[in-house]
């Protein structure tokens, strides 16, 4: 444990590497399985997926020239550092193994890639893609980020998320048995869930093997199913104002596992997309703002934390 009041990815990135990294994000062009049929249709309701696809990460694009472009636009700057292909958009275990590994080989043939952070669904892992994963695992960064994004199966089946809590952490339990990182991601503030409930999952994760927590808002993004809900039902929906989110994600961070690394606690829309809650700030903003309300209430990561 650090001195600092939390962890952070950069944390883990550093006992990694002696030289700077960067995310580039990779639109490997899949699908979802309640998207296409398999377990339903239409996605989980908050989704739209143009919210966390940059520009340079456009579907009709190859792996490599999505890394191309990505890199191009951070090299100017940092001319030493190293890049880590995150795969994001969707659920990126989703495909035949052959041609899964064939995306993932080609990104890490890129001259400057050091790793693979990839974002898919714990009902997406089939052991034996787990298999060919470890085998990465032992010559290259790689960190699978799971979408858990509650640990409330009713919440989950109201979002057509398509998997339970149970399938989380089993597919957790199995990864961590590779010796493969493993993240979590949440989304706190989803409809019908509760202060109480959305803090209960701090306390639910912290008993995984899990080694980080990404966390963000929930978001009202315009053409999804919840933002239709929304406009019929706004009694479902709790959307926190700053200084209320602040103090959530800080009750949180204190019942969260002290050893974990937090990623981030925020997520920036773009603004022709975002509905609500609409607070007008950057992320390093709303960042600083969570340090200085860290600072006043004494807080630290794992302060209420009971091993």
């Amino acid at each position: 444990m650090s001195n600092h009041p939390l962890r952070s990815f950069s944390d883990l990135l550093s006992e990694y590497f002696p030289f700077k990294v960067q995310k580039i994000s990779v639109n490997a062009g899949f699908t979802c399985p309640n998207r296409d049929g398999s377990k339903g249709f239409g996605g989980c309701t908050y989704c739209n997926n143009q919210t966390f696809s940059p520009q340079y990460a456009a579907r009709s694009k190859s792996v490599t020239q999505q890394l191309e472009e990505g890199i191009r636009f951070f090299s100017h700057k940092y001319p030493e550092m190293r890049y880590i292909a995150y795969f994001q958009a969707y659920t990126n275990t989703y495909d035949t193994i052959e041609n899964l590994l064939r995306k993932y080989q080609e990104a890490l043939e890129y001259p400057g890639i050091v790793g693979l952070i990839i974002g898919t669904r714990p009902d997406c892992m089939p052991e034996e893609l787990l298999n060919e994963l470890q085998k990465f695992s032992q010559t290259h960064f790689l960190l699978i980020e799971y979408g858990l994004e509650s640990t409330h199966n009713t919440t989950l089946e109201f979002i057509n998320r398509g998997h339970t809590y149970e399938e989380s952490v089993e597919t957790i339990l199995r990864t961590h048995k590779k010796n493969i990182l493993c993240g979590a991601h949440l989304i706190l503030g989803l409809p019908t869930e509760s202060r109480e409930l959305i803090l209960s999952h701090a306390s639910k994760i912290s008993h995984l093997p899990l080694t980080t927590v990404k966390l963000h808002q929930l978001q009202l993004i315009r053409n999804t199913r919840m933002a239709q809900q929304y406009k019929a039902h706004p009694e479902w929906f709790h959307l926190y104002t700053i200084e209320e989110y602040i103090d959530l994600c800080i009750d949180f961070m204190e019942r969260l596992n002290p050893d974990f690394l937090i990623e981030r606690f925020v997520s920036q829309s773009p603004k022709e997309l975002l509905i609500a809650p609409d607070w007008g700030l950057k992320n390093y903003e709303f960042t600083a703002k969570l340090n200085k309300r860290i600072f006043e209430r004494k807080s630290y990561q794992g302060k209420e934390f009971i091993f």
